[in-house]
């Protein structure tokens, strides 16, 4: 069994953080925490048996300097595919950026075994498992929120994470104990906590792209801002 950080100090680099032990970062396939969730889960199932229709892990080392968070897996991208971001519109310009910002290299094909390895990060999402519309409870952030602690405390190297969406940006709040009123959500926004820096972005969404809300150019400049800083 590992043993790791949990407390906030211990995840943003405080002094008198202890040591405890935390699940695993990794729900277990049929995960029952969220039964709304489980229940969609084994719907598509047996729609869909070739899916992947699981909680989806996360995509990178714990190793790396850089976390990006998401939502939640799409239906037919990351639900299907078992990796995130990886079969639907966002994938395509989520890895193009990495790939222009040195956090990737090879090629991006939209599926698992395309070869793709990121350098220097790591991807994981708000919630693990698909929610119908894309749309996530309260409750089952709030549950699935043990893992995505799990996954931060166990990246010993981690300086910076960037934040897709208003959903991914709350509930990391609550992981680094930041104060809404002191870390309010704005696309380009850059928060500290402790040795950490929370950056902010849109979600990059076909609907958040196709109305405008976030250029490709928006989106760069997140990115050139994360390189910068790390060096």
């Amino acid at each position: 069994m590992t043993t790791i950080l949990t407390t906030k100090s211990a995840l943003t680099g405080g002094a008198n953080a202890a040591p405890a032990t935390l699940p695993p970062s990794i729900p277990d396939r049929d995960c029952p925490l969220c039964p709304r969730l489980a229940d969609f889960r084994n719907a598509q199932r047996a729609r869909e048996p070739s899916w992947f229709n699981a909680p989806v892990p996360s995509f990178g080392e714990a190793d790396a300097r850089l976390l990006i968070v998401g939502l939640a897996p799409g239906l037919q991208g990351a639900n299907r595919t078992g990796r995130p971001f990886t079969g639907d519109y966002a994938g395509d310009l989520l890895y193009g950026t990495l790939l222009k910002y040195g956090f990737a290299k090879g090629r991006y094909e939209a599926r698992p075994d395309d070869g793709l390895t990121l350098v220097d990060c790591r991807i994981s999402n708000a919630v693990r498992c698909v929610p119908p519309q894309n749309k996530p409870l309260p409750a089952e952030i709030n549950q699935c929120r043990t893992f995505l602690n799990a996954t931060i405390a166990a990246m010993p190297h981690l300086r910076g994470i960037v934040a897709l969406g208003r959903i991914a940006h709350d509930t990391l709040l609550k992981t680094l104990g930041l104060r809404s009123a002191a870390a309010p959500f704005a696309h380009g926004a850059v928060h500290q906590a402790g040795h950490l820096k929370l950056y902010d972005s849109y979600h990059c969404s076909r609907y958040n792209t196709n109305t405008g809300v976030l250029t490709t150019e928006m989106f760069h400049a997140v990115f050139a801002r994360v390189k910068a800083d790390l060096g």
